[in-house]
């Protein structure tokens, strides 16, 4: 067992229920007051089961279930736009009793195995734009379904994915940098298609003060809470702008603003550092994999656990465009911690089946 990413994967998801717990539990009524962290926990423990239970398979059958998860991936992003429910102006989830669902969360996951699949057939031989368009078209279809809901955030996630698979399938760096260029260029052509929340979003990133009790809002509070934390932080249950409310979503999308006013700069860099091995430790796992399958699935799970990183910790300090990003294992929500877990068990179980290569 691969001790390093268990125990930093387990770090992560300790720090998130005691701070699940400090952001939440003044909004909630006295004999609800660790609702959030009970549910959060319970899901925890259950899918922890789940990852123990899927451990004792071979990784490499997953290739062989690659046509049917990729049609399964695209019913379920369909399901969404049929019966899915709306919040905060997107058409993201599926309720199944008491449990709200965000299928493009698992889209993530099913697309690395599916990309996988495809791209090991592949490597080596992405020299040219005409073999890199059917991989993209591949990807193109869940990418312009979860645009549609609309989840800007998630179809970044996709990108990163992609790229990343690709990079190591061996694609040509000039071919690479060329598609970097023409995505540059196309960036004033593609604003148009932005929605006005979106436009706004990205206006608000290089200055919030253009709505600053609007889209800018979350920002100035959020950079609020980081700095005022300083060194040590104001301590546990006792931030004042999570806990008196001015910090919005406060246990999902800015919880790394809880754990910068509340534990401070020494907070904020131990988790940071517990990512650090996550990723480390993906790199590790994809280089000594037993099979190209393998390592592209590493590869996968590792670009997609480092750019909700980046992405939602520099969205928190300002130095990112606010998106609807969780942070890995951290953030409250069913669907995100199910998809975080299963894919550090995917990682754990490449790594027991590791043989190493010669390259």
């Amino acid at each position: 067992m691969d001790m390093p990413l268990i125990l930093a994967a387990a770090g992560i998801l300790i720090m998130s229920l005691v701070i699940i717990g400090s952001a939440t539990h003044i909004n909630t009524p006295s004999d609800e007051r660790y609702w959030f962290v009970q549910r959060q926990g319970i899901f925890a423990l259950m899918n922890i089961a789940l990852a123990a239970f899927l451990m004792n398979f071979d990784y490499k059958m997953l290739a062989g279930f690659r046509k049917k998860l990729y049609i399964f991936n695209i019913i379920m992003l369909v399901a969404v736009m049929v019966v899915g429910q709306s919040a905060l102006g997107a058409q993201r989830w599926i309720v199944i009793g008491p449990i709200s669902l965000q299928p493009s969360e698992f889209s993530k996951l099913i697309m690395i195995v599916c990309l996988a699949g495809m791209l090991e057939e592949r490597v080596g031989h992405l020299n040219t734009l005409r073999d890199l368009l059917p991989v993209a078209a591949y990807v193109g279809v869940p990418f312009l379904l979860v645009m549609k809901q609309p989840d800007l955030g998630t179809s970044l996630v996709f990108m990163a994915i992609f790229f990343g698979m690709i990079f190591v399938s061996g694609i040509r760096m000039k071919l690479l940098g060329g598609i970097f260029a023409v995505g540059l260029a196309a960036m004033p052509v593609l604003w148009h298609f932005l929605k006005d929340y979106q436009k706004m979003r990205i206006m608000v990133f290089m200055d919030p003060n253009v709505d600053p009790l609007g889209s800018g809002y979350h920002i100035i509070q959020s950079k609020i809470a980081i700095g005022s934390g300083m060194f040590f932080g104001k301590g546990l249950f006792h931030g004042t702008q999570s806990q008196l409310n001015f910090l919005p979503e406060n246990h999902t999308d800015f919880i790394f603003a809880v754990v910068g006013e509340e534990l401070g700069f020494i907070g904020v860099a131990f988790l940071l550092l517990l990512y650090l091995v996550v990723l480390w430790r993906g790199v590790q796992i994809a280089r000594d994999a037993a099979d190209t399958f393998g390592r592209l699935l590493a590869v996968g799970i590792t670009s997609m656990i480092a750019f909700h990183v980046l992405v939602n910790v520099g969205m928190t300090m300002g130095i990112m465009p606010v998106t609807g990003i969780p942070l890995p294992l951290m953030s409250y929500g069913v669907s995100s911690l199910t998809t975080n877990i299963m894919s550090i068990a995917i990682l754990l179980n490449i790594h027991q089946r590791k043989q190493k290569l010669l390259f």
